[in-house]
């Protein structure tokens, strides 16, 4: 498979939570606002019509940016209430707390959940949004195997912006966006202010994990190549991209859905 897969920041584990928590702050903060994933709503809710109840466990959680937006518009879309557990192999406690106060039926775990080798107690469709890229195509197999062992179902959802155009966009809007909106993110930090304006690490490790991520984002051939290697007679996958037009957030999603057959 012909991918690059640089490092992310985000990814080392010796990078300082100071640093890690202001770009996944930001990151969280974008995706709420925009909904980017809105146009999967659909799709999600097909996988899981009929269960019930319905429970989401959302793997490498980050942020948890966008989480309440899938919540609130799957609930309304099935007209039944949905509930969602965050997990994390590094969770940002502090985060999950935000929004399970802020959403009713939004839980979390409080220790580290490996995304290959999910407890079976953490029952319901497992979702992964904007990292599946970090992991390199043994770890992204053995997420996916995990799932058809366990027969659960399991979604996968990346942007699906790439190429050269979607790496300058994201170099101008970065350090744009985070010089607008640091001083409105909670909780307040001097160290954010401090390490986004006077020093700005914060900016420049999100700007390359950023580039790093479109680089490296699984597409949907490359998807297809991943689950052939898993063999199974009675789990199903459907893999392809879907469209969104929400002014600064307009481009495409990447999906994939797999499912036991029933």
């Amino acid at each position: 498979m012909k991918r690059r897969h640089l490092f992310e920041f985000e990814d080392l584990t010796w990078f300082p939570d100071v640093f890690r928590r202001g770009t996944t702050d930001f990151l969280s903060f974008v995706f709420s606002k925009t909904n980017r994933y809105a146009p999967v709503v659909p799709l999600v809710a097909e996988a899981l019509d009929g269960k019930d109840p319905v429970r989401i466990v959302d793997l490498c959680s980050g942020g948890g940016g966008g989480i309440a937006n899938l919540q609130r518009d799957l609930s309304a879309l099935l007209d039944r209430k949905v509930t969602v557990t965050l997990t994390d192999k590094y969770p940002n406690l502090e985060a999950f707390e935000k929004i399970k106060q802020s959403c009713e039926g939004i839980e979390y775990e409080t220790g580290p959940v490996d995304a290959t080798d999910v407890p079976e107690q953490l029952d319901g469709f497992r979702t992964i949004f904007t990292a599946f890229h970090h992991f390199k195509p043994d770890m992204a197999e053995a997420i996916l195997r995990d799932a058809v062992e366990k027969k659960v179902p399991i979604g996968v959802f990346e942007l699906g912006n790439k190429g050269s155009k979607a790496i300058a966009k994201l170099i101008v809007t970065v350090p744009v966006g985070l010089a607008l909106v640091t001083p409105f993110l909670r909780p307040f930090r001097m160290s954010r202010i401090l390490f986004t304006y006077l020093l700005p690490v914060i900016p420049l490790a999100t700007i390359w994990d950023g580039v790093v991520s479109i680089l490296r984002v699984y597409t949907p051939d490359q998807l297809r190549e991943i689950t052939e290697r898993i063999e199974s007679t009675d789990y199903e996958w459907k893999i392809g991209t879907a469209v969104h037009d929400e002014g600064v957030g307009k481009g495409e999603v990447i999906y994939l859905i797999g499912a036991p057959v029933e």
